[in-house]
């Protein structure tokens, strides 16, 4: 498996998969082969024993720090925004997922990074952690799903101060805001991404993933909704920004 997924560690203890994003050299962030990879591996899973997937960053310092910026500042436009489908996709296919998502926020978790884990069912966040959207302060909004699904999960005035200040919170200060569902200390990040899951998992098999199915075509529906929306207001601006230059 690692040859198929070399940006990915995994392993299988029963019916949880445990893996890790593998890009320390570049703050484990997402760069196009991670996303393929990522939705591969996701769809190789399923229909398997798997029923819960628990993810962290390698390392005590990143969760996921954002998309690559290298990668990023190489692409031409109509580059870029297939590099934006491309991550959208990634995160609605997590959260259409059957498999029960988990985010064990290991570290710093911004941008993509932080869209990563809204994407997930849960989230668990160390006391180290640093999450939040940045994006503001490089003078772009996020591009992955975090303006609507931060929305939903805070509600609309919460997401739109958290996204125009681009501060990144604390884990306690993202606990506080709803951002995450469980705070733990460090060292106990993946013993309560193990009790989560479990937890999770004593229910039958169909009923556990019946819960998620309501929501998901009727969440996608809308996210799909609010990309097309960004798109064409972004053009728009980026139309008004080369004419008055």
């Amino acid at each position: 498996m690692s040859n198929d997924f070399p940006h990915l560690i995994v392993k299988q203890t029963e019916d949880i998969c445990w893996v890790q994003i593998n890009r320390p050299e570049d703050r484990n962030s997402l760069h196009s082969d991670l996303i393929s990879e990522l939705t591969r591996f996701i769809e190789s899973i399923e229909g398997t024993n798997t029923r819960a997937i628990v993810f962290r960053g390698v390392g005590e310092t990143y969760f996921i720090g954002g998309a690559d910026g290298v990668e990023m500042h190489l692409l031409s436009p109509s580059e870029a925004k297939a590099f934006s489908i491309n991550i959208q996709n990634l995160f609605n296919r997590m959260e259409a997922s059957p498999l029960l998502m988990v985010a064990a926020i290991n570290g710093l978790c911004f941008g993509g990074g932080c869209e990563f884990a809204l994407a997930c069912d849960f989230r668990i966040a160390s006391k180290q952690a640093r999450i939040g959207l940045p994006e503001v302060k490089v003078g772009i909004i996020p591009g992955g799903g975090g303006t609507q699904r931060l929305s939903r999960l805070v509600g609309v005035g919460k997401a739109l101060k958290i996204i125009l200040e681009g501060h990144l919170f604390s884990g306690e200060e993202a606990f506080e805001l709803g951002l995450v569902h469980y705070l733990v200390e460090h060292q106990e990040l993946e013993k309560r991404g193990r009790k989560s899951s479990e937890k999770y998992l004593l229910s039958p098999s169909m009923h556990s993933l019946l819960p998620k199915r309501p929501y998901t075509p009727h969440n996608i529906s809308l996210l799909v909704k609010g990309y097309k929306w960004r798109q064409k207001n972004l053009e728009n601006a980026l139309f008004m920004i080369i004419s008055e230059n």
